[in-house]
């Protein structure tokens, strides 16, 4: 409690200075700085490029600074010289988000505020958006196997509780963009080659018309991985077609494909990973295990503006889906679903007395059926005789309410969200003895924010909102394939945060011009909160009684000199059991031991207390011809416990990574090259933690000392 205490203090002293300085600077800003000039000016073009960022995935399309929640924005020209393979590879400077990769990008752990540490495989508690569509499940697991970062322009992270906006969202939202923000015609082919046989080929094409913009994009990947039994490939093909009828009308086609497959490795025992971090599990291997996915989506929108003073909009989008999965384990499961959507909304905006009102309401369906078949796994084969034959269909549907109202003009707004869901999992047994199970979960979660402008380019903001959680599918497995978990409740919190976020600018400065920052305290309460355990190799989940949550998130960006940029994030965790008693299983000297132990006060697993991370990037133009940019980076991480059990904790690491690019345009051909070393110092570290084994098969490792280089080239009509 005492060094909690400590840490509000310093960020209170932060937020305190950050006031200060900004409301001693306010009147010198205004005076070189007016919202309504229009005459062309550097200090204005800047302005308005740190001012006017616009955030869709909050539901309704708005300025950062006018949002009062914890957000982050990050656009194709932040990452174009990355490695681009794994999510990982361009979000680890987002503060407030940690992120743990597995083997590539298709099991990466997306956590924030502890939201979605408690998954094994996937992605869970925050929602994963494709161009605006789930790519989420309808149960909210989620993997990113269609996210090709070549074709991806911007990424928007809207951090903390976006349940009263979203389903099984209580962590927030990431909404990954296709580039169509495009002025000319062009196409790309790009190449990455890399250490431990990375190779990523592909081409991007980009046409614009007076009344159409068309993307397409295609990448093969292929990855021996840096694991024993650990090699992928990918087929990755995009397309976005977008048709403006009229000025206010917009009428889009979103589609992509996807064909690959990963062999995965497993996890270790800590002597197998002190033997040798990057070796396999020998069950791993006699089973062959692996996930083969075929998938594909296509979805259709419409947008409209309309009203005598275009103050109405429309939106109607609708997708289907469909994803054939092989996954071996102690089985070889064959899984065929199939997913229809649908998302509507409608925003109003008008004058309530002197005052701007925006209010919006929306709704979400998403249903998908499934056929899952279960044979035995011989050595990696599918067994000739069907052992098991399931329908299963996912669905939820829901509705949100929003109001945002101006409450002092152009100072202080409040926002009151408020969202019904519903979530329904029905499973069929189709062959003898034909069981079935059905179980439900709805709830209403509201939310009220405040957001006051100290300045137009300054805010401080607070919150306070209920989210809901029902469990995935996978995770209401119960030793019978065919029967849900009738123990497992969903998991509920209240969610508190204040925070301060905005720019400083002094161009009449030579250092030190411009500051972008935000820093964010939040306190949770979890009721229920959803904890996997692992018996024989098989993950089941349990409820744990209550659980706090405090923290601290801190990012910056600071303009040192023109072109030399400092940023920093850091994110301080404090995450324990309140109250929680569990029945165990464990294995000791070739035996299951089951007891009863109370796990009341231990840290949360899986989630670092301090996640700290600095860079330091410096670009130069010479002539009109060539750019060049250089990046060094830090990330350290302090140590993970393991289990609810806190039996052991991992080790911290400090990972050190360099980056170099250049950009050379001549008439209408562009050429940009880059190479990067990651893990220039070649720790070895436990990359991800498999929470909770029995087996105590809880560390796998992350990437050793890996290199890249990229080589596209371009042409623009």
């Amino acid at each position: 409690m005492e060094k909690f205490i400590q840490i509000k203090r310093f960020v209170a002293m932060i937020i305190i200075s950050l006031i200060v300085l900004v409301t001693g600077h306010s009147s010198a800003m205004s005076q070189k700085i007016s919202l309504t000039d229009t005459v062309t000016k550097a200090p204005d073009t800047i302005y308005r490029e740190l001012n006017e960022v616009v955030i869709s995935a909050t539901r309704v399309s708005k300025r950062i600074i006018d949002i009062p929640y914890s957000v982050v924005r990050i656009n194709y020209s932040n990452f174009k010289y990355d490695r681009k393979i794994g999510a990982n590879d361009m979000l680890s400077s987002v503060p407030g988000l940690f992120l743990q990769s597995r083997y590539g990008d298709h099991d990466v752990r997306f956590s924030i505020r502890g939201f979605g540490s408690r998954s094994n495989s996937g992605v869970r508690g925050i929602r994963i958006l494709l161009d605006d569509i789930p790519e989420s499940e309808p149960d909210g697991q989620t993997r990113l196997e269609a996210l090709d970062f070549n074709s991806i322009g911007r990424i928007e992270i809207v951090k903390g509780n976006a349940s009263s906006l979203y389903t099984n969202a209580p962590g927030g939202v990431a909404n990954f963009m296709n580039d169509l923000d495009f002025d000319r015609s062009s196409v790309v082919q790009f190449n990455q080659f890399g250490s431990f046989g990375l190779h990523k080929n592909g081409f991007k094409a980009a046409i614009k018309t007076d009344k159409y913009r068309f993307l397409t994009t295609y990448s093969y990947v292929n990855y021996d991985g840096y694991r024993q039994h650990n090699n992928e490939y990918w087929h990755i093909l995009n397309m976005v077609l977008e048709a403006t009828p009229s000025i206010h009308t917009k009428l889009s086609i979103l589609g992509y494909f996807v064909d690959g497959a990963i062999k995965l490795p497993g996890s270790l025992t800590k002597s197998e990973f002190d033997a040798d971090p990057y070796q396999a599990d020998q069950r791993s291997i006699d089973r062959d295990e692996k996930r083969i996915t075929t998938k594909g989506r296509v979805g259709i929108r419409y947008d409209a503006i309309f009203g005598g003073n275009l103050n109405n909009e429309i939106e109607i989008t609708a997708y289907g889906t469909i994803k054939f999965f092989e996954r071996t384990a102690a089985d070889y499961r064959i899984i065929n679903r199939y997913g229809l959507g649908l998302s509507a909304r409608y925003i109003h905006k008008c004058m309530i007395g002197s005052r701007h009102n925006e209010f919006s309401v929306g709704g979400d369906l998403f249903t998908q059926p499934a056929r899952i078949e279960y044979y035995k796994n011989i050595y990696g084969a599918k067994g000739d005789q069907i052992d098991g034959l399931e329908s299963e269909d996912i669905s939820n549907k829901g509705f949100y309410l929003s109001n945002n109202f101006e409450i002092l003009k152009e100072k202080m707004f409040v926002l009151l969200t408020a969202r019904y869901d519903n979530v329904l999992y029905s499973i069929a047994e189709q062959i003898l003895p034909s069981r079935t199970d059905r179980k439900p979960y709805s709830a209403v979660t509201p939310k009220l924010a405040l957001n006051y402008k100290i300045t137009p380019m300054v805010s401080i903001y607070t919150s306070y909102g209920l989210s809901f959680d029902a469990p995935a599918a996978n995770e209401m497995g119960s030793p019978d394939p065919f029967l849900f978990n009738p123990d497992l409740k969903p998991q509920e919190s209240g969610n508190f945060e204040v925070g301060i976020k905005g720019n400083i600018l002094r161009w009449e400065k030579d250092f030190f011009r411009r500051l972008s920052f935000e820093v964010t305290l939040f306190n949770i309460r979890l009721n229920n909160e959803i904890i996997p355990y692992e018996v024989l190799g098989e993950v089941y989940y349990r409820n744990a009684a209550k659980t706090n949550r405090r923290g601290a998130e801190l990012g910056a960006q600071l303009e040192i000199l023109p072109n030399l940029n400092f940023g920093v994030s850091y994110t301080w965790s404090a995450f324990d059991y309140l109250t929680y008693e569990a029945q165990t299983i464990e294995l000791d000297t070739g035996s299951f031991i089951i007891s009863n132990k109370d796990f009341s006060g231990n840290i949360v697993p899986s989630v670092p207390v301090n996640n700290l991370y600095l860079s330091l990037a410096y670009s130069l133009s010479i002539g009109k011809h060539l750019n060049i940019f250089a990046r060094a980076s830090y990330q350290g991480i302090s140590g993970m416990y393991v289990d609810d059990a806190n039996s052991d904790k991992t080790k911290g690491y400090n990972l050190l990574n360099g980056l170099l690019g250049i950009d050379l345009k001549f008439g209408n051909f562009n050429l940009m090259a880059s190479g990067g070393v990651n893990n220039i110092f070649n720790e070895v570290y436990v990359g991800f933690t498999n929470t909770n084994s029995a087996n105590k098969r809880y560390y796998e490792a992350g990437a050793p000392r890996d290199y890249f280089v990229s080589l596209n080239l371009g042409y623009t009509f």
